[in-house]
């Protein structure tokens, strides 16, 4: 296992400078990682125009973000390890095309129909590109400043993708109108589809074991299973017969899923990787970090337009604020994680997230807009230093024909945690006939959370440096 080669009182080593074709590699994985991260965002401003348009009802409207959710969180694992044993390269280039075509069709929907099956599309698109990106990015940059550096780049582009797709999401709508959004994705994948073949190295594993069918089954119908009940609570409440037969059949699956590994000789998932100290306590972080701050945002949402009667634009500049933050954190988590190491800087971004998020219970009722913008952008920046320490925390040392397993764990839990905060909190804000009550409620509930991961992952990952 690699061991940092800094210490606290040491400092960082500087990182290289990047060749031009490296340069141009980074450009096109971390592209198509933003291209995705934006597709989770840039559509939800989107949505009451959309259903007026292709005649969704209001009910119905949870499918155009559900389409995509399901297959994006519940294929990762399947493709990463794909890419792992038939070519990485060949698998996001697949992944690339399909999600390319998926939102050229999405941008000329004709109905219902139409438009979720390519939103299902874009999701198995996204599937493949994000496991195998990352691990491309793992692979192509050395571990180190490099990596650190690379590293840094793609998480600053993950959550400035989300922050952004909600800000042109509104603009483009009222503009150009929904369809846009969806042109935009397909103008994205134009940019990056043509350069990537020619720039991407290929990488596999050294032999290529049989792919393990029933693991890749069981964990596929487990995480569809499970996704499909979180979305589906959201809008429904956890009280329906299919959410409630989907999220138990879920957990069985995922059950089935770890007795299939113990017993099969190429597993889908390693157990032993699990077991790492390293990749079970840097997964919770992430998941909690990207679970908690995704609830953070639609809560933050709710009351500054309900509560505080602030327009669209208003809310939209309170989030291009955190966005900006979380350049400039981007711009500074390399540094950190060289001075104190990925574990540390796990640890003390998460408090320091649980903190922001529990300076806004001081938002009132009138008034709060400033204190919004303020916490939840330092908020983000600790956010944005966890998603990269958990990121190298999990990955470190891990050799690289094992990277697209590794990576593809990081990634399920990103997607899983996008998924299931909102279904899990956000409830909270919206079923009570107090919205500004709830929204205090699920602030506290999210901060304690995201301390007490703190806490867990300081003990789980104690006496390790690297």
């Amino acid at each position: 296992m690699a061991t940092d080669t800094t210490t606290a009182s040491a400092p960082p080593a500087p990182a290289p400078p990047l060749a031009s074709r490296s340069r141009l590699i980074l450009f096109v994985l971390c592209a198509a990682q933003f291209m995705v991260a934006l597709d989770f965002s840039v559509l939800n401003v989107a949505l009451p125009v959309l259903g007026a348009d292709l005649g969704l009802d209001r009910s119905a409207l949870q499918w155009a973000v559900t389409a995509f959710a399901l297959p994006s969180g519940g294929f990762l694992l399947l493709f990463g390890r794909t890419g792992d044993l038939y070519g990485r390269r060949k698998v996001f280039l697949a992944g690339l095309a399909l999600f390319g075509a998926a939102s050229l069709l999405a941008t000329f929907a004709w109905d219902p129909t139409s438009f979720l099956a390519a939103r299902a599309l874009q999701g198995l698109g996204a599937a493949a590109i994000v496991p195998t990106g990352m691990s491309l990015l793992t692979t192509t940059f050395p571990e180190g400043p490099q990596r650190d550096r690379a590293l840094g780049i793609s998480g600053t582009l993950l959550s400035l993708g989300f922050t952004i797709g909600m800000l042109l999401g509104g603009v483009m709508t009222d503009t150009l109108g929904w369809r846009s959004t969806m042109g935009l994705l397909t103008a994205f994948t134009l940019v990056v589809l043509p350069l990537a073949p020619g720039l991407l190295p290929e990488s596999r594993t050294p032999d290529r074991p049989r792919l393990d069918v029933p693991g890749a089954v069981t964990v596929t119908g487990g995480l569809l299973a499970l996704i499909y009940a979180l979305s589906t609570a959201a809008e429904r409440g956890f009280g329906g017969a299919d959410v409630l037969v989907t999220l138990v059949s879920g957990v069985l699956l995922l059950g089935a899923f770890v007795v299939v590994e113990s017993r099969h000789a190429a597993p889908l998932v390693s157990l032993p990787m699990l077991r790492r100290r390293t990749v079970a306590f840097g997964n919770l972080g992430g998941l909690v970090t990207f679970s908690m701050m995704s609830t953070v945002i639609f809560v933050l949402t709710l009351y500054l337009q309900d509560t505080l009667g602030l327009s669209a634009f208003g809310t939209g500049v309170v989030f291009g604020v955190q966005g900006l933050f979380s350049v400039l954190a981007g711009t500074l988590a390399p540094r950190l994680i060289g001075r104190f190491g990925p574990r540390r800087a796990l640890v003390g971004s998460l408090s320091g997230q649980g903190a922001f998020v529990a300076l806004l219970l001081g938002l009132g009722r009138e008034s709060g807009a400033l204190l919004a913008t303020v916490a939840v952008s330092l908020a983000s920046m600790c956010h944005l230093v966890a998603i990269i320490s958990y990121g190298l925390t999990v990955t470190s040392g891990v050799p690289d024909e094992e990277q697209g397993l590794a990576t593809g764990l990081v990634t399920t839990t990103q997607q899983v945690g996008i998924t299931v905060g909102i279904p899990l909190l956000g409830v909270l804000a919206t079923t009570g006939g107090d919205l500004f009550g709830g929204v205090r409620t699920v602030l506290a509930v999210d901060a304690a959370v995201v301390v007490g991961a703190a806490l867990l992952v300081a003990v789980g990952l104690r006496g390790r440096r690297a």
